[in-house]
């Protein structure tokens, strides 16, 4: 079995995504405060939804993985200590923030459809996607924070394994 020593790769892809998500709900929202292009509004709504969408999702995977790894690691070579503990208590947060922030953007872009159709008022949308670039913003936080901790007790394993 070959041992692949921990790169960092992955972890800021993801945070490279959920950050174009972010960027594109900002966006989103200066375009449809300007009320100028509404074809535009709705396009980058969509896509910026979408992209951050996956992006929060995959980061939920990661660090699933992170923590697999970390528990089968133990096992498999007599590790003790509260190493997988460490890991799921970073990873946490992450999974209420960013189904939150998963929850609010999703709301945004299927009240903006409400709004559009005439059914809701405008004002309704833009606080919903106020909200959800305020959830966003912080399951960024949150997600950076889990990477790092994470990061680190990966380092450790792989320092008690002699990787």
């Amino acid at each position: 079995m070959t041992r692949q020593r921990y790169t960092g790769i992955l972890p800021q892809a993801l945070l490279t995504a959920v950050g174009l998500g972010l960027i594109g709900l900002v966006i989103t929202t200066v375009l449809g405060l300007r009320g100028t292009d509404i074809s535009r509004h709705i396009s980058y709504g969509i896509f910026s939804t979408m992209v951050t969408l996956l992006a929060h999702s995959m980061m939920m995977f990661y660090l699933i993985g992170k923590g697999k790894a970390v528990k089968d690691a133990m096992a498999e070579h007599g590790i003790t200590g509260d190493y997988f503990r460490r890991i799921a208590a970073a990873r946490k947060p992450v999974f209420s923030v960013g189904t939150l922030a998963m929850a609010v953007t999703m709301t945004a872009a299927i009240v903006g459809a409400s709004v559009d159709t005439g059914v809701l008022r405008p004002m309704v949308h833009a606080t919903i996607a106020y909200g959800a670039i305020a959830c966003n913003l912080a399951a960024i936080k949150v997600e950076i924070a889990a990477l790092a901790q994470s990061g680190r007790i990966v380092g450790e394993v792989n320092g008690l394994l002699g990787l």
